[in-house]
């Protein structure tokens, strides 16, 4: 995620000056700047009322900001600096963009309750960065808990909490009043609290297919992504719904593994 600077020399107008940084320590950078255009873009469409263009480039940012990390430790371009860039772009891409869009769309309507929905979920999104940081530097936590994030994902949540533009743009009827505007006030609080809660959530890091499988499996990947590409907004609604029913299979595998390497499952970590 960025150059690793280390080599300097002295520089007369003040400062060190860094030399000859491979190319391939600046394509992690430059994809999580992408990603922070894309994002700003979204809120820039959201404020002239292009709402379909805002999610798009919410949704982009967010898969930009999900490969910058894997494109650096591919190219072996990881840093310190990379990682601080990093967390800086999730902050805007999952947490102040889609808090945005989705205010301007529907939350205002709401008044004062709407803002402060858009306020939490956006300070629970950084609460949650942050909790991830501390965590991944771990070391005392049992190798399986690793296979679980603790609260929902940040990306995930950022996908969630956009439910009610894709609702709208299902062209279900659906309108942006007052009384919808309250239900998704509630909704962005429950998502809100979904990303800090200490609920146990499968990553799937670690998944393993078997070889007589691959090219099923690599069959309903192309499948769903055509799918996205051609009916984006059904196949967000039912992913999202999919989603919420997975947490509670995701909190008792959790438990049964627990149970099955012999820990105590403190109350807090199932809720």
């Amino acid at each position: 995620m960025g150059a690793p600077f280390k080599k300097f020399e002295a520089h007369a107008s003040g400062g060190p000056r860094i030399r000859e940084i491979p190319m391939r320590m600046v394509l992690p950078n430059l994809v999580t700047v992408l990603a922070i255009c894309a994002g700003l873009s979204g809120i820039r469409f959201a404020f002239e009322d292009r709402f379909e263009p805002a999610v798009v480039m919410v949704l982009l940012a967010a898969f930009l900001d999900g490969i910058d990390g894997r494109l650096a430790r591919m190219l072996k371009a990881t840093s310190k600096f990379g990682a601080q860039m990093d967390s800086l772009a999730d902050i805007v891409n999952f947490g102040v963009a889609p808090a945005l869009v989705l205010y301007a769309f529907l939350l205002d309507r709401a008044g004062s309750p709407g803002w402060i929905a858009a306020l939490l979920f956006t300070i629970a999104c950084g609460m949650r960065l942050a909790r991830f940081n501390v965590l991944a530097d771990d070391t005392d936590q049992p190798a399986w808990q690793t296979e679980y994030f603790v609260g929902v994902p940040a990306p995930a949540g950022a996908v969630l909490v956009m439910l009610p533009l894709y609702l709208y743009f299902l062209r279900l009827g659906l309108e942006p009043s007052r009384p919808a505007a309250f239900v998704a006030t509630g909704f962005t609080v429950l998502v809100a609290f979904l990303l800090v809660s200490r609920l146990p959530v499968y990553s799937g890091k670690n998944v393993k297919v078997p070889g007589d499988r691959v090219l099923p499996v690599i069959l309903g990947v192309v499948l769903y992504i055509l799918l996205l590409m051609t009916y984006p907004w059904y196949t967000l609604t039912a992913s999202v719904a999919g989603y919420l029913l997975f947490l509670p299979f995701s909190v008792r595998a959790y438990s049964k593994r627990a149970m099955r390497e012999g820990e105590k499952v403190p109350p807090s970590d199932i809720g």
